[in-house]
């Protein structure tokens, strides 16, 4: 009998026989692909493993996923995944959402599981619009954006998620890219890692309603120039011939590209990628095309001394050891202040 155990399955031991379902070209292939991947090389245990979901394209997640999987309802999803863990602490739950269910109707939700640190991985599809109902702009969508709720262009300023993550005091972000399929996996498995909430923002293509907005930097040709992996204790550098780096300018505490070997500019002048560093974290969140590359990896991590639930479970235990015994139920009943009422 051939038992299979996490040590030795592979990707497609983590499909279902559902029919995968989504528009043909659609970036959440790529990212189902990336996930699967990562649960064969962590050896996640299907058994031990929970996706849960809200509403709208990336919602069908959980259905493609050979372990335990919640579809709930919209926005509600870290909510679910914060009573899943504190029901039972040791699965491996992950929540899957767009960028409106997780940063619009979803927002309030999302931060409060961020801020308080439930041991949760958050993946956070992010095509800048609304797919599943039909194109309208989201939280992410840029000045501009034409769309059925905006026809003459959208004039709200958008969420930059992982600005808003660290602004909840997030202990983990990341961004990865669907097509990345070299990079995104091990990203997944960093936060997996992660004790307590692991938040990783995936740029995703939206094939149908927003397609291409994110080729000025995802494009293969452009890729070498336009991205930044950031890697910590590594120093900043990108470029097809890796001739560009990230300073910090001196006047304006800001950070700047420069090119080696211009200006006396070199490479022991580039800034190293430290990942317990909030400050350069939120620096490398807000970077964004033309002026300067994106920044995908690993942007800042410092784990909490405990996860939520960890902190209740144990404030739980502390108080039932200080509690005395109830003894009988008619003793029980009867403890503390009582009182008789009169005919």
């Amino acid at each position: 009998m051939n038992v299979q155990t996490p040590a030795n399955l592979s990707p497609k031991d983590y499909a279902t026989d559902q029919e995968v379902r989504w528009c043909p070209g659609c970036g959440d292939y790529a990212i189902l692909k990336a996930v699967q991947k990562a649960m064969a090389d962590i050896g996640a245990d299907p058994a031990n493993t929970v996706f849960v979901s809200g509403i709208g394209c990336a919602a069908r997640f959980p259905y493609y996923m050979e372990t335990y999987g919640f579809h709930t309802i919209h926005g509600r999803a870290p909510s679910f995944a914060t009573g899943i863990k504190l029901t039972n602490p040791d699965l491996d739950v992950w929540v899957v959402g767009g960028d409106g269910d997780g940063l619009s109707i979803g927002g309030n939700h999302t931060l409060h599981a961020i801020r308080r640190n439930v041991d949760i991985s958050y993946l956070l599809f992010n095509n800048e619009i609304y797919g599943l109902t039909k194109g309208q702009y989201s939280p992410t969508s840029r000045l501009g954006t034409r769309s059925p709720s905006t026809p003459h262009g959208s004039i709200d300023s958008p969420v930059d998620a992982l600005s808003f993550a660290l602004g909840v005091n997030a202990r983990f972000v990341a961004r990865g890219i669907d097509r990345r399929q070299d990079h995104l996996p091990g990203l997944l498995a960093r936060a997996h890692a992660h004790k307590g909430c692991s938040f990783v923002e995936i740029i995703q293509n939206c094939i149908v309603y927003n397609d291409g907005v994110f080729e000025h930097f995802t494009e293969k040709a452009v890729t070498a120039d336009m991205q930044l992996e950031a890697e910590h204790g590594q120093p900043l550098i990108f470029g097809k011939n890796r001739e560009k780096g990230l300073r910090l300018n001196r006047q304006t505490l800001e950070l700047e590209v420069a090119t080696l070997g211009e200006d006396g500019f070199s490479e022991d002048d580039v800034i190293v990628h430290d990942e317990t560093n909030r400050t350069i974290g939120g620096a490398l969140a807000r970077m964004k095309p033309p002026d300067f590359p994106v920044a995908i990896g690993v942007l800042y991590c410092a784990p909490a001394e405990m996860s939520y639930e960890r902190a209740v479970l144990a404030q739980n235990r502390a108080i039932a050891d200080k509690a005395p015994a109830a003894g009988d139920m008619n003793t029980l009943l009867h403890r503390g202040s009582t009182w008789e009422v009169a005919a």
